[in-house]
C-alpha cells in the first residue's frame, strides 16, 4: 500500500465529511463509520509522522498536552468597546461619528455581541499558525492546541484572496447544549456544576488536555479581520469574504444606512437573542469604511468608531441572609450581601454587591428582607431595590461597622467620599495579601506559578510581609508547607528570579500607589526615567506631567514621604529589580511628510517595519493599514502582497519604493 497516499485519501475524505456536517448540517456517513476513518488516519500518522500535516484533520481531537500556556504579544492591541445601555447615548455615539468625518456619508455594520471569550487567530500562506487568549489586550496566552479543536474553524484556507499574514478577531464560546449536557453528567457523578456558559468556556479553553477540550465541542464565531494588508475596503466585504472561505461568520450581522436602523436592529434582536445556541448580552455597532475607521482613530481603550449596546439587565427577587465586609488592597472596605441563591442571567448568584455605606442607607437593607437584584452589564451582580410589601415586622437594620472586620482598626470616612478605610495598611492581613497579589500580576512584575492561594498561605504563615520579601524566598522557606514539591518551588523561584528583569514602567504600576494605573506609571516613565527622579519631582514638577492632575500628584508624594515604602524600594534595588528605563520617544525630525498618508508592504533592506512607521510619523506622516483612494502613497517592499498592490493601481494611488521614500525625507 502506498502510506502516503492513503493518507491523503483520508484526509480529503474526512475534510469533505467535516464540511458537509458542520457547515450544511448534512451527516454523509454514519459516525462509527467516520470514527474508523480518523482512527485509521491516527494510527498512520502515528507510524508515519514524516507523511503528518500539520493541519491534519486527526488535529480537531486534540491529545496534545499543554503544562504551561506562553505568552505571547499581541501583533495589534485586542482593545475593549465602550458601551452604553441608553439609545441615547447611541445617538450621541452617532453624532461624534458624523463631526468626525466632517458630513460623509457614512454606513454601520451591526452584529451581536456573544457573551464568550474573545480570541485571535493567526494564519500564514492559508494556514492556522496560532491561536490566542485576549489576556490584557497587549499579551495573551498560546493556546493553539485547544484551538485547533474547533471544528468548523478553518485550519488550512481554500481562498487565494486573503494576503499571505493575517489575523481574525472572534469570540470562543460552549454551546448551550454542550453547556447543559456537561453539567447533566456531572450532576450524575456527584459533581458539582459548571457555573455559566461564559465561565466554562474560559476554563475549557485554558485546559492542558486538548482531547478533553475537543470532547466539549467548542465553537467560535468570527467578526474581524486585522492586519497591515487588508484586501477589504468594508467592514461589510470582509464578513462576506470570510464566509464563502468557510469561517464561522454569524448570518446575524446587519448593514444599516442610519443610527435609526441601528436602533429598529437592536430592537429586533431584543427577545429573539434568547433563541440562538449560546448567550448574548448586546449588540455591536462599527463604523463599516475601513478607511472612514482609521480618520476616527482610538481612544486609549477603546475605537471611536464602534461601540456596544448592552440590554437591560434581568432581575430577579430573593432574601438577604446577611452582610459580609471585604477589605481590599487599598484598605477601602466594601460590604457584599449574602443572598438565598437564584438563578439570575444564565448563573445562581449568591453574592450581591452593596457598594458602600450611603447604598445600604438608601436601600435600608434589613435582615431577612426581600431584595430586587440584577447583573450590571450582566456580569457583576448588584441589589438594585427591597420588595417593602414582603418585609416582616421588627427587622433588625444592618448597620455599617466602625472597625475593621480584618484587623480591628478603627474605620476612617475621608470628607466627600462615600467609602470607609482602614489606614492600618502595614498590619492589615487582607491589605498586605492584596498588595502583594497586585504586585505579581501578569500587568506588573508578572509572576507566574505564584497564585493567590500561595501568597495567602505564605502571608498567613508569616513567611513575607512586604513585596520585597518575594525576593528573599528560597527553598527552605517552603518546607513543612502542604502541597509543594521540589518542582512547583523551583518554578516558583524560577519566575520570581524571571521578575527582575521586567521593565520599570510595569514595576513602578506593581506598587500598587493610590491612582497610579498601568497608563499613568507609563506616562511617569517616560517623564521621570527612574524611581529616583521620580521621587525627587516637585508637586509642580508632577502636575506638569500629561494627565497627572493634584490628586495623582499628592498621592505620589505620599508615597515617598512614607519611610517604609522608601526601605521596600531598597530592598527591590538590591534585588535586582529594575527601577529605572528610557522609554523610546518618537521626535519630530521633519515636515516633509505632512499631512501625507501611507501604507507600508513588503521587506525593506534599510529599515523594519516598526522603524519604517516611526520614520514616517517622525516627518509628520501618517501610517494606515488599508489602501483607500485618500491614500498618498503605498511603500513597497520585497515580497508585498499581491491584494495591496492590484488594489494601489486600480485606485492609481502612487506606489514608491524603498530609494523613494528615503528621497521623500529629502
Amino acid at each position: 500500500m502506498d502510506v502516503k497516499k492513503r493518507m491523503d485519501e483520508l484526509i480529503l475524505q474526512i475534510n469533505r465529511y467535516n464540511e458537509a456536517y458542520y457547515q450544511h448540517n448534512e451527516s454523509l456517513i454514519s459516525d462509527q463509520e467516520f470514527d474508523n476513518l480518523l482512527a485509521e488516519l491516527q494510527k498512520l500518522e502515528s507510524e508515519n509522522p514524516l507523511f503528518a500535516y500539520p493541519d491534519s484533520p486527526t488535529q480537531r481531537v486534540g491529545g496534545t498536552i499543554t503544562k504551561q500556556f506562553k505568552s505571547v504579544k499581541h501583533r495589534y492591541p485586542m482593545l475593549s468597546l465602550g458601551n452604553t445601555y441608553s439609545e441615547q447615548e447611541l445617538r450621541d455615539f452617532d453624532d461624534r461619528v458624523a463631526k468626525g468625518l466632517e458630513g460623509e456619508d457614512y454606513e454601520y455594520i451591526c452584529e451581536l455581541k456573544f457573551d464568550g471569550v474573545a480570541l485571535s487567530f493567526w494564519y500564514e500562506n492559508g494556514q492556522l499558525i496560532k491561536g490566542v487568549t485576549r489576556g490584557d489586550g497587549t499579551r495573551g496566552d498560546d493556546i493553539t492546541n485547544n484551538i485547533k479543536t474547533i471544528k468548523h474553524l478553518p485550519l488550512r484556507l481554500n481562498s487565494s484572496i486573503f494576503p499571505r499574514e493575517f489575523e481574525l478577531r472572534g469570540e470562543g464560546y460552549m454551546p448551550l447544549s454542550s453547556f447543559e449536557a456537561i453539567n447533566e453528567q456531572k450532576l450524575k457523578q456527584g459533581e458539582a456544576p459548571l457555573a455559566n456558559p461564559r465561565n466554562a468556556a474560559s476554563g475549557t479553553f485554558k485546559m492542558q488536555d486538548s482531547a478533553e477540550v475537543a470532547r466539549r465541542n467548542m465553537a467560535c464565531y468570527i467578526y474581524a479581520m486585522v492586519g497591515d494588508e487588508n484586501p477589504f475596503q468594508t467592514h461589510e466585504e470582509s464578513l462576506i469574504a470570510l464566509n464563502q472561505a468557510d469561517f464561522p461568520v454569524s448570518p446575524t450581522w446587519k448593514k444599516c444606512k442610519s443610527i435609526d436602523e441601528v436602533l429598529e436592529y437592536i430592537h429586533s434582536w431584543k427577545d429573539k437573542r434568547n433563541e440562538l445556541p449560546l448567550n448574548t448580552d448586546g449588540i455591536v455597532i462599527k463604523v463599516n469604511d475601513y478607511e472612514q475607521q482609521n480618520r476616527l482613530g482610538f481612544t486609549a481603550k477603546s475605537p471611536r468608531w464602534a461601540i456596544a449596546y448592552k440590554y437591560p439587565s434581568e432581575i430577579a427577587e430573593t432574601e438577604i441572609l446577611s452582610i459580609s465586609y471585604q477589605v481590599g488592597r487599598t484598605g477601602n472596605v466594601t460590604p457584599v450581601a449574602n443572598l438565598t441563591p437564584v438563578y439570575l442571567a444564565g448563573t445562581m448568584v449568591k453574592r450581591a454587591s452593596v457598594h458602600n455605606a450611603n447604598e445600604m442607607d438608601r436601600l435600608d437593607l434589613r435582615k431577612h428582607d426581600t431584595v430586587f437584584v440584577e447583573k450590571g452589564g450582566e456580569i457583576i451582580p448588584k441589589i438594585t431595590s427591597v420588595n417593602l410589601s414582603k418585609r416582616k415586622e421588627n427587622t433588625q437594620a444592618f448597620i455599617f461597622p466602625e472597625q475593621c472586620p480584618a484587623c480591628g482598626s478603627t474605620l476612617v470616612r475621608q470628607e466627600g467620599e462615600a467609602n470607609h478605610y482602614c489606614l492600618n495598611e502595614k498590619k492589615c492581613p487582607p491589605q498586605i495579601k492584596g498588595k502583594i497579589e497586585h504586585f505579581i500580576q501578569r500587568k506588573a512584575l508578572n509572576i507566574e506559578n505564584l497564585g493567590v492561594e500561595t501568597i495567602d498561605l505564605l502571608v498567613e504563615k508569616g513567611i513575607i510581609h512586604h513585596i520585597s520579601d518575594l525576593y528573599q524566598l528560597n527553598e527552605q522557606s517552603f518546607q513543612g508547607l502542604e502541597g509543594f514539591q521540589s518542582k512547583s518551588i523551583s518554578n516558583i523561584l524560577t519566575s520570581i528570579e524571571k521578575s527582575k528583569s521586567v521593565a520599570f514602567r510595569q514595576v513602578l504600576f506593581g506598587l500598587g500607589i493610590r491612582h497610579v494605573g498601568a497608563t499613568i506609571a507609563e506616562k511617569l516613565v517616560q517623564q521621570f526615567h527612574s524611581i529616583e527622579k521620580l521621587q525627587k519631582a516637585t508637586l509642580e514638577e508632577l502636575i506638569a506631567v500629561p494627565e497627572i492632575g493634584e490628586r495623582i500628584a499628592n498621592s505620589l508624594k505620599e508615597y515617598f514621604d512614607d519611610a517604609d515604602n522608601i526601605q521596600q524600594l531598597e530592598r527591590l534595588k538590591e534585588a535586582g529589580v529594575q527601577l529605572s528605563e528610557e522609554i523610546k520617544e518618537i521626535v519630530l525630525e521633519g515636515e516633509a511628510l505632512l499631512g501625507k498618508s501611507f501604507v507600508i508592504s513588503g521587506v525593506f533592506k534599510n529599515f523594519e517595519r516598526e522603524e519604517l512607521k516611526d520614520k514616517i510619523i517622525a516627518h509628520g506622516g501618517k501610517v494606515v493599514s488599508s489602501i483607500s483612494s485618500k491614500l498618498d502613497y503605498l511603500v513597497a517592499g520585497e515580497n508585498m502582497g499581491p491584494a495591496k498592490l492590484e488594489k494601489a493601481n486600480s485606485l492609481s494611488i502612487k506606489i514608491i519604493t524603498e530609494e523613494e521614500f528615503l528621497a521623500l525625507l529629502n
